[in-house]
């Protein structure tokens, strides 16, 4: 168990980090999966490749939803392998329901995260937790 929580605390860490990396002015997420104790993939919201970081896209949430992918679905495309049995770690939150969705469907067999701070997304966060509950996907927040 103690070896279990020191890795998904340096695995936040790593989700945390990447993070930073988005350019999303409100929220920045970051996401890594991991096969045991090895990485697989990492990624952050943001707009996709080749596709200019535009402030007027960016700091229009309307407009910003339209076209963001979000980190765990970055970090899904970006693995290019079967993620069966992997785990997801993310950073601030755990995912969307739209996110948890495109987990189950890959294999992911567990999530972890922190808890959630911000109100606004904690009924989102409620309702990705009973879907992962529905599909026995396991889930932890710290």
């Amino acid at each position: 168990m103690q070896k279990q929580l020191k890795w998904d605390l340096r695995f936040l860490k790593i989700a945390q980090e990447t993070s930073e990396w988005s350019k999303d002015p409100s929220t920045k997420v970051g996401a890594v999966i991991t096969n045991k104790l090895k990485i697989i993939s990492c990624g952050y919201n943001g707009l996709p490749q080749n596709f200019p970081d535009l402030q007027t896209i960016l700091e229009n949430r309307k407009e910003k939803y339209k076209y963001i992918i979000h980190a765990e679905m970055n970090a899904i495309l970006t693995a290019n392998q079967d993620l069966h049995g992997c785990t997801l770690y993310t950073f601030p939150f755990l995912p969307c329901t739209h996110c948890a969705s495109m987990v189950v469907q890959t294999g992911i067999t567990r999530v972890v995260s922190v808890k959630c701070k911000k109100e606004e997304w904690k009924s989102r966060i409620e309702e990705s937790k009973y879907f992962f509950d529905l599909a026995n996907i396991e889930y932890t927040e710290y």
